[in-house]
């Protein structure tokens, strides 16, 4: 753990980055300067959030708070998890904890690369070519 018992860890999916600091405590959880349930305003998307706490029998013993942005809300759920993940990991020190997330789901602990591809040059997507109105 470290020097002053809070570990700061990041998660991220797609453009959205997700920065989350876990201490000893009672089991709070703030997004943003708001509660789980405020900011999210559906259980079952809140039930993803707190899975890392659920697999590592972790749920009343550390309060953290994130501050999240960019990306959609699943995208940031996806990146809030992905901190959590990686913040109890390293405060817990067990090496089984981090095979439970692999096993469990790999995006957990390991961020997905794959981004939206970009716009060419005078196209109108990625990878369709212009229309072409004669002949």
């Amino acid at each position: 753990m470290a020097k002053n018992n809070v570990v700061l860890k990041t998660g991220r999916r797609k453009t959205a980055v997700a920065r989350a600091s876990l201490v000893k405590g009672k089991g709070s959880i703030m997004v943003n300067n708001q509660t789980v349930e405020t900011y999210i305003n559906n259980d079952l998307l809140t039930l993803k959030i707190k899975e890392p706490l659920i697999i590592a029998e972790a749920e009343n013993k550390y309060d953290i708070k994130v501050n999240v942005f960019g990306g959609g809300q699943s995208s940031q759920i996806d990146a809030i998890r992905q901190a959590i993940a990686r913040g109890l990991i390293e405060v817990t020190g067990d090496e089984e904890l981090r095979d439970k997330f692999v096993k469990y789901d790999r995006s957990m602990i390991v961020s997905d690369t794959r981004f939206k591809e970009t716009n060419k040059p005078n196209s109108s997507k990625a990878r369709a070519k212009r229309q072409k109105s004669y002949r």
